[in-house]
Protein backbone atom coordinates (compact mmCIF):
# COMPACT_ATOMS: atom_id res chain seq x y z
CA UNK A 1 0.00 0.00 0.00
CA UNK A 2 1.63 3.46 -1.22
CA UNK A 3 1.77 6.41 1.07
CA UNK A 4 -1.58 7.85 0.10
CA UNK A 5 -3.55 5.25 -0.02
CA UNK A 6 -2.50 4.52 3.40
CA UNK A 7 -3.36 8.10 4.22
CA UNK A 8 -6.77 7.20 2.77
CA UNK A 9 -7.31 4.47 4.43
CA UNK A 10 -6.83 5.90 7.60
CA UNK A 11 -9.01 8.91 7.14
CA UNK A 12 -11.58 6.79 6.42
CA UNK A 13 -11.23 4.64 9.05
CA UNK A 14 -11.34 7.77 11.20
CA UNK A 15 -14.76 9.09 9.98
CA UNK A 16 -16.37 6.13 10.30
CA UNK A 17 -15.49 5.81 13.92
CA UNK A 18 -17.96 8.14 15.38
CA UNK A 19 -20.64 6.79 12.87
CA UNK A 20 -19.78 3.44 14.09
CA UNK A 21 -20.49 4.45 17.78
CA UNK A 22 -23.15 6.01 17.15
CA UNK A 23 -24.90 3.16 15.70
CA UNK A 24 -23.82 0.95 18.54
CA UNK A 25 -25.22 3.62 21.24
CA UNK A 26 -28.80 3.85 19.32
CA UNK A 27 -29.04 0.23 19.44
CA UNK A 28 -28.22 -0.49 23.17
CA UNK A 29 -30.39 2.34 23.66
CA UNK A 30 -33.69 0.62 21.66
CA UNK A 31 -32.80 -2.79 23.58
CA UNK A 32 -32.82 -1.13 26.92
CA UNK A 33 -36.55 0.64 25.77
CA UNK A 34 -38.81 -2.55 25.45
CA UNK A 35 -42.31 -2.16 26.35
CA UNK A 36 -42.94 -3.25 29.67
CA UNK A 37 -44.81 -6.69 29.66
CA UNK A 38 -48.86 -6.15 30.17
CA UNK A 39 -50.32 -7.27 33.96
CA UNK A 40 -53.89 -8.45 34.55
CA UNK A 41 -54.89 -6.37 37.62
CA UNK A 42 -58.57 -7.98 37.32
CA UNK A 43 -60.33 -10.79 35.09
CA UNK A 44 -63.51 -12.45 35.16
CA UNK A 45 -65.24 -14.22 32.16
CA UNK A 46 -65.10 -11.46 29.37
CA UNK A 47 -64.37 -8.58 31.68
CA UNK A 48 -60.77 -7.76 32.16
CA UNK A 49 -58.27 -4.87 33.60
CA UNK A 50 -54.61 -5.18 32.82
CA UNK A 51 -51.77 -2.83 32.68
CA UNK A 52 -50.06 -2.01 29.68
CA UNK A 53 -47.81 0.38 27.63
CA UNK A 54 -48.83 3.78 27.04
CA UNK A 55 -48.29 5.04 23.56
CA UNK A 56 -49.11 8.19 24.51
CA UNK A 57 -46.90 8.73 27.24
CA UNK A 58 -43.57 7.81 29.12
CA UNK A 59 -44.50 10.47 31.92
CA UNK A 60 -47.71 9.54 33.30
CA UNK A 61 -48.12 10.62 36.81
CA UNK A 62 -48.17 7.15 37.93
CA UNK A 63 -48.26 4.87 40.45
CA UNK A 64 -51.11 7.12 41.70
CA UNK A 65 -53.51 6.90 44.15
CA UNK A 66 -56.97 7.34 43.70
CA UNK A 67 -59.77 5.27 45.98
CA UNK A 68 -62.86 3.52 44.32
CA UNK A 69 -65.25 5.72 45.33
CA UNK A 70 -63.56 8.57 43.93
CA UNK A 71 -62.78 6.62 40.70
CA UNK A 72 -66.17 5.69 40.61
CA UNK A 73 -67.17 9.42 41.12
CA UNK A 74 -65.32 10.23 37.53
CA UNK A 75 -66.97 7.07 35.81
CA UNK A 76 -70.50 8.32 37.18
CA UNK A 77 -70.67 11.39 35.48
CA UNK A 78 -69.19 10.14 32.10
CA UNK A 79 -71.96 10.70 29.71
CA UNK A 80 -72.36 8.98 26.03
CA UNK A 81 -74.80 9.22 23.23
CA UNK A 82 -75.24 8.07 19.37
CA UNK A 83 -73.49 9.90 16.70
CA UNK A 84 -76.06 10.95 14.42
CA UNK A 85 -75.75 13.15 11.22
CA UNK A 86 -77.80 16.38 9.92
CA UNK A 87 -80.49 14.36 8.48
CA UNK A 88 -80.94 12.00 10.84
CA UNK A 89 -81.05 14.89 13.82
CA UNK A 90 -83.56 16.76 11.56
CA UNK A 91 -86.14 13.78 12.01
CA UNK A 92 -85.20 12.28 15.40
CA UNK A 93 -83.17 14.85 17.01
CA UNK A 94 -80.54 14.47 19.08
CA UNK A 95 -79.84 11.41 20.68
CA UNK A 96 -80.58 11.31 24.65
CA UNK A 97 -77.58 10.88 26.70
CA UNK A 98 -76.93 8.49 29.02
CA UNK A 99 -74.65 6.89 31.66
CA UNK A 100 -71.18 5.83 30.14
CA UNK A 101 -70.75 2.95 32.83
CA UNK A 102 -73.83 1.48 34.76
CA UNK A 103 -73.75 0.84 38.25
CA UNK A 104 -72.98 -2.68 37.92
CA UNK A 105 -69.96 -1.37 35.80
CA UNK A 106 -68.97 1.01 38.28
CA UNK A 107 -68.88 -1.57 40.98
CA UNK A 108 -66.75 -3.72 38.93
CA UNK A 109 -64.35 -1.03 37.63
CA UNK A 110 -63.69 1.11 40.22
CA UNK A 111 -61.61 -1.04 42.76
CA UNK A 112 -59.85 -2.35 40.03
CA UNK A 113 -58.60 0.80 38.08
CA UNK A 114 -58.07 2.26 41.38
CA UNK A 115 -55.49 -1.05 41.85
CA UNK A 116 -54.05 -0.58 38.52
CA UNK A 117 -53.53 3.25 38.97
CA UNK A 118 -51.52 2.24 42.25
CA UNK A 119 -49.48 -0.09 40.88
CA UNK A 120 -48.83 1.25 37.06
CA UNK A 121 -45.59 2.83 36.49
CA UNK A 122 -44.89 6.21 34.21
CA UNK A 123 -44.93 4.73 31.13
CA UNK A 124 -48.14 2.52 30.98
CA UNK A 125 -51.88 2.77 31.33
CA UNK A 126 -54.68 1.35 32.63
CA UNK A 127 -56.90 -0.89 30.14
CA UNK A 128 -60.56 -2.38 30.63
CA UNK A 129 -63.06 -4.35 29.05
CA UNK A 130 -66.38 -5.04 30.14
CA UNK A 131 -68.44 -7.68 27.60
CA UNK A 132 -71.80 -9.80 28.72
CA UNK A 133 -73.64 -11.94 26.49
CA UNK A 134 -77.74 -9.80 25.76
CA UNK A 135 -80.92 -11.82 26.30
CA UNK A 136 -80.77 -11.31 22.38
CA UNK A 137 -78.04 -13.51 22.23
CA UNK A 138 -75.69 -10.36 21.07
CA UNK A 139 -72.36 -9.21 23.03
CA UNK A 140 -72.19 -5.88 24.47
CA UNK A 141 -69.14 -4.22 25.39
CA UNK A 142 -67.37 -0.94 26.89
CA UNK A 143 -63.51 -0.65 26.29
CA UNK A 144 -61.31 2.12 26.83
CA UNK A 145 -57.86 3.30 28.88
CA UNK A 146 -57.09 5.37 32.09
CA UNK A 147 -54.36 7.29 32.78
CA UNK A 148 -53.03 10.41 35.15
CA UNK A 149 -50.23 13.07 33.76
CA UNK A 150 -50.12 16.35 34.97
CA UNK A 151 -52.77 17.10 37.14
CA UNK A 152 -55.28 15.82 34.65
CA UNK A 153 -57.20 12.34 34.39
CA UNK A 154 -57.54 10.80 30.53
CA UNK A 155 -60.29 8.66 29.63
CA UNK A 156 -60.28 6.89 26.14
CA UNK A 157 -62.91 4.57 25.09
CA UNK A 158 -63.24 2.85 21.72
CA UNK A 159 -66.87 1.79 22.29
CA UNK A 160 -70.00 1.96 24.79
CA UNK A 161 -72.26 -0.37 25.30
CA UNK A 162 -71.81 -1.46 21.59
CA UNK A 163 -73.67 -4.51 20.23
CA UNK A 164 -72.05 -7.01 18.20
CA UNK A 165 -72.44 -10.68 17.77
CA UNK A 166 -70.77 -12.59 19.68
CA UNK A 167 -66.78 -13.77 19.25
CA UNK A 168 -64.27 -15.28 20.55
CA UNK A 169 -62.33 -12.82 21.95
CA UNK A 170 -62.37 -9.15 22.11
CA UNK A 171 -62.39 -8.89 18.25
CA UNK A 172 -65.65 -8.33 16.51
CA UNK A 173 -66.23 -10.22 13.23
CA UNK A 174 -69.09 -10.19 10.91
CA UNK A 175 -70.40 -14.04 11.05
CA UNK A 176 -71.82 -13.74 7.31
CA UNK A 177 -68.20 -12.71 6.70
CA UNK A 178 -65.33 -13.98 8.69
CA UNK A 179 -62.20 -11.86 8.66
CA UNK A 180 -63.90 -8.66 8.21
CA UNK A 181 -64.60 -6.43 10.94
CA UNK A 182 -67.40 -4.59 12.46
CA UNK A 183 -67.44 -1.13 12.87
CA UNK A 184 -68.42 -0.21 16.50
CA UNK A 185 -71.67 2.54 16.26
CA UNK A 186 -70.55 5.82 16.39
CA UNK A 187 -70.78 7.63 19.61
CA UNK A 188 -70.26 10.76 21.21
CA UNK A 189 -68.96 11.06 25.20
CA UNK A 190 -68.70 14.03 27.63
CA UNK A 191 -67.78 14.63 31.11
CA UNK A 192 -70.66 16.10 33.49
CA UNK A 193 -70.66 18.94 34.49
CA UNK A 194 -68.58 20.31 31.54
CA UNK A 195 -67.14 22.97 33.80
CA UNK A 196 -64.31 20.20 34.60
CA UNK A 197 -63.66 18.87 31.27
CA UNK A 198 -60.40 20.45 29.38
CA UNK A 199 -61.11 18.80 26.14
CA UNK A 200 -62.77 15.82 24.03
CA UNK A 201 -60.40 14.51 21.52
CA UNK A 202 -61.28 12.56 18.86
CA UNK A 203 -59.15 9.80 17.17
CA UNK A 204 -58.42 6.14 16.02
CA UNK A 205 -55.69 4.38 14.37
CA UNK A 206 -55.44 4.21 10.46
CA UNK A 207 -57.85 1.15 9.31
CA UNK A 208 -59.14 0.63 12.59
CA UNK A 209 -62.45 -0.49 12.96
CA UNK A 210 -63.18 1.28 16.62
CA UNK A 211 -62.93 5.32 17.18
CA UNK A 212 -61.30 6.77 20.04
CA UNK A 213 -62.79 9.54 22.20
CA UNK A 214 -60.79 11.09 24.71
CA UNK A 215 -61.85 12.97 28.17
CA UNK A 216 -59.22 15.15 29.44
CA UNK A 217 -60.84 16.08 32.85
CA UNK A 218 -59.50 18.25 35.61
CA UNK A 219 -60.72 15.17 38.51
CA UNK A 220 -59.43 17.04 41.51
CA UNK A 221 -61.65 19.87 41.20
CA UNK A 222 -64.07 17.92 40.08
CA UNK A 223 -63.75 15.59 43.46
CA UNK A 224 -64.27 18.40 45.83
CA UNK A 225 -67.10 19.66 43.95
CA UNK A 226 -69.33 16.47 42.93
CA UNK A 227 -71.28 14.21 45.55
CA UNK A 228 -69.94 10.97 46.45
CA UNK A 229 -70.67 8.19 44.54
CA UNK A 230 -72.55 5.62 46.89
CA UNK A 231 -71.44 1.99 47.67
CA UNK A 232 -67.83 1.77 46.98
CA UNK A 233 -65.90 2.44 49.98
CA UNK A 234 -66.44 5.30 53.01
CA UNK A 235 -65.04 8.34 51.19
CA UNK A 236 -62.18 9.37 53.73
CA UNK A 237 -61.44 12.91 53.22
CA UNK A 238 -63.36 16.00 51.23
CA UNK A 239 -60.18 16.30 48.78
CA UNK A 240 -59.31 13.90 46.47
CA UNK A 241 -56.37 11.68 46.82
CA UNK A 242 -52.82 13.14 45.16
CA UNK A 243 -50.78 11.26 42.58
Amino acid sequence: MNQVSRHIHHTALRLSLPLIALLGTTFIGCAGTSPEPTKTIYESGLNTVRLETDPDSTSNAHPATLSATEIGTILGNVRAWEQRNFIHRLFSGEADRTRAFRHEEVQILAPALSKGLAQASPAQRVFFHLSHATEHGEEESTTGWLSIRNGTLYLSLSEVHDLHGPGPDISKYDRQMPNVPERSAAFNVTFEPEDYLIKVRSGGRLFSPDQREELQIRYRDALAALPVYPGLEPHQSGKPSQP
